[in-house]
């Protein structure tokens, strides 16, 4: 289970004829008696916003935090469509809310897809009748909210995590354009905690801080990133550090499930840097190498070329002395003291053969670390995105 496995909430999918396909590609999560509860969101930072992002911000500012439901489309970002689609989320939130009798600004609005193409509402529009009708409380209805999400992710995502007496739930989707500036992606979190609007929004910035942030495959900021918190109540008030842990728990999963289904990528890499200065450094580090075309194809060739780390960490515009630079791969030590030292071979090469890489860059000058997850690049990440098609 996931957006329904937390008390009080109810979700659906359908396919109303957005993808040529015919894929589901209309989902909803709602209360379960259409009552707006507390609620929070984190954003993209591109500046090149999608109408959705717009409508949503708009929404929980004029509730104070507050929302019924999430609407969300696949195949049609509804981004650089101007006041036009600015008017078609709102009216896909008002044909929501006519649904579940809540106010239109209690309903938020999501869109995924081809950017630049306007949006096409009238079925989307015409499908909402019918996702309302198959919303579900129990496992199905989450996992068709899930599947309605998907674009070129080859399989939903969803995940779990107990806070003291709550639960909290989480679907997301994200496959490429996953960059770590504020959410990276379109994901539904609901928990059955109590909480009021303004702590929700510190436990998910907290969560995403300590999740999607350290996600970068392509170094692409979408237009479209968002990610909603809402909280039933029904189980009560719980310890904020716990429901920190726990919405932080649901977000790596879904995290690490986006890095694992990344566009064409044949490795997920975790990547530290540590050694450095500050945390701050390491992570201006950690970036630069996970944005290095060049270290990426190393990993796509499955070679341990640490030099190229080195290169990238020398060239980060952090403190860096060259002597001092240590390099494992999967905890075996290929170089330190910025040389190469003798090493098990077979044991590296055998890391590097397997999907799941571990990188370690030891800067050797103070207490700074930072980790990200990341990929290889590969032709079939070209293929996918060689067009619009």
């Amino acid at each position: 289970m996931s957006v329904t496995a937390p008390a009080g909430f109810v979700a659906g999918g359908v396919a109303c004829g957005i993808k040529e396909s015919g894929d589901p590609d209309l989902a909803l999560v709602a209360t379960a008696d259409g009552t707006a509860v507390a609620a929070a969101g984190v954003f993209t930072a591109n500046l090149m916003t999608a109408a959705p992002v717009q409508v949503s911000r708009a929404h929980l500012a004029a509730t104070g935090g507050r929302a019924a439901a999430v609407v969300l489309n696949s195949g049609n970002a509804n981004a650089a469509t101007g006041a036009p689609g600015r008017a078609d989320s709102e009216r896909t939130c008002a044909a929501v809310a006519a649904e579940l009798g809540c106010a239109e600004d209690e309903v938020l609005v999501g869109s995924t897809g081809l950017i630049g193409i306007p949006l096409p509402v009238e079925p989307l529009v015409a499908g909402i009748p019918d996702v309302v009708a198959v919303l579900s409380g129990d496992a199905e209805g989450g996992a068709a909210a899930a599947e309605a999400l998907r674009t070129t992710d080859t399989r939903r995502k969803e995940a779990v995590a107990r806070a003291g007496a709550a639960t909290v739930g989480g679907m997301a989707k994200g496959a490429a354009m996953l960059a770590p500036s504020m959410a990276t992606m379109l994901a539904v979190l609901t928990t059955d905690a109590e909480a009021e609007p303004e702590v929700l929004h510190r436990v998910l910035a907290a969560g995403v801080a300590g999740s999607f942030d350290n996600l970068l495959t392509d170094g692409c900021t979408s237009t479209n990133d968002t990610v909603v918190l809402l909280a039933s109540g029904r189980a009560g008030p719980v310890d904020e550090d716990a429901l920190v842990a726990a919405v932080t728990s649901v977000c790596t999963s879904l995290a690490e499930q986006m890095a694992d289904d990344a566009e064409g990528a044949t490795k997920v890499v975790r990547l530290t840097v540590a050694g450095a200065v500050s945390d701050a450094e390491a992570r201006t580090g950690a970036e630069r190498i996970a944005r290095s075309l060049l270290c990426k194809c190393s990993w796509y060739g499955r070679d341990p070329y640490w030099g190229r780390l080195a290169s990238e960490l020398g060239s980060a515009g952090i403190g860096f002395d060259q002597e001092r630079v240590a390099v494992a791969y999967g905890g075996v030590t290929v170089a330190a003291g910025g040389v190469t030292i003798d090493h098990d071979a077979a044991a590296v090469a055998a890391h590097m053969d397997g999907r799941y890489l571990e990188i370690t860059c030891d800067l050797g000058l103070g207490p700074g670390t930072a980790t990200v997850l990341t990929n290889d690049l590969t032709h079939a990440y070209l293929d996918e995105n060689m067009g619009t098609s």
